[in-house]
């Protein structure tokens, strides 16, 4: 019997997470629900099944390398392979005053989710990605990660100023950059997903955007065939600049 596309989606219990299981799993893919709170994420789970959805909890804390290699392993055991990744949990963190009132633990409270933590997932999860026919990775960043953006006095972006989160999906992309680089020449394309301004927990759902338009572009990253892009920033309207 042929086993279908399975995927793993951290910070899947709410927001763009769960909009792209749902949306991954509208399309026959075995959905991995992946949640710190295990409660939350059989809740998740649970309601993406009462539609149909092959769901399945998974406790997943990113920032806990031992739950990350549990998980791994869990995977392994199930499937015996893992075809998408997809790496959207996330956090601004509690900062929010200046880049020079800023220091180190302000910063550090962000990057252990935002890149730290998807350096754990991903390097627990490359072996059995590297598995599968057409293993893809997608990491959800921002417009707000991007240099060139920030850096425009013109740019819609200009006056926005997070050095935590704006810095830590910076730093994403470049890690985006240094898998796919590594990973020419395999089936797995690692590329970075940019959902624009969606309402969700991190920005007190003040965005202009639902979940689900925001999931759409990670799904397609998720389900890119073989010409698709690898160490590509892309959001709906096409490549965003660095």
């Amino acid at each position: 019997m042929t086993l279908e596309k399975v995927a793993l989606v951290t910070g899947a219990n709410k927001g763009i997470g769960f909009a792209a299981a749902r949306q991954l799993g509208e399309r026959g893919i075995a959905v991995l629900v992946g949640a710190r709170d295990e409660a939350l994420g059989k809740r998740a789970a649970d309601a993406l099944a009462a539609d149909g959805i092959a769901a399945t909890p998974i406790g997943l804390d990113v920032t806990d390398p031992a739950r990350v290699a549990e998980a791994a392993g869990e995977i392994e055991r199930r499937y015996g392979r893992l075809d998408i990744l997809v790496n959207n949990a996330g956090t601004a963190g509690g900062f929010t005053g200046a880049p020079s009132e800023a220091g180190a633990a302000d910063l550090r409270e962000v990057y252990e989710t935002n890149v730290f933590g998807v350096v754990t997932v991903t390097g627990a999860m490359l072996p059995l990605l590297l598995r599968s026919p057409a293993g893809r990775v997608v990491n959800l960043s921002s417009h707000v990660g991007s240099l060139t953006l920030q850096s425009d006095p013109g740019s819609p972006l200009a006056g926005v100023n997070m050095i935590a989160y704006q810095s830590s999906k910076t730093a994403l992309n470049a890690v985006t950059v240094a898998y796919a680089k590594e990973l020419r020449g395999t089936p797995v394309k690692v590329n970075t997903a940019l959902p624009g301004v969606v309402a969700t927990d991190i920005n007190h759902h003040r965005g202009r955007r639902i979940p689900a338009e925001g999931a759409a572009i990670v799904v397609r990253l998720a389900l890119l065939d073989e010409d698709g892009p690898s160490g590509a920033c892309l959001a709906d309207e096409g490549p965003v600049p660095w």
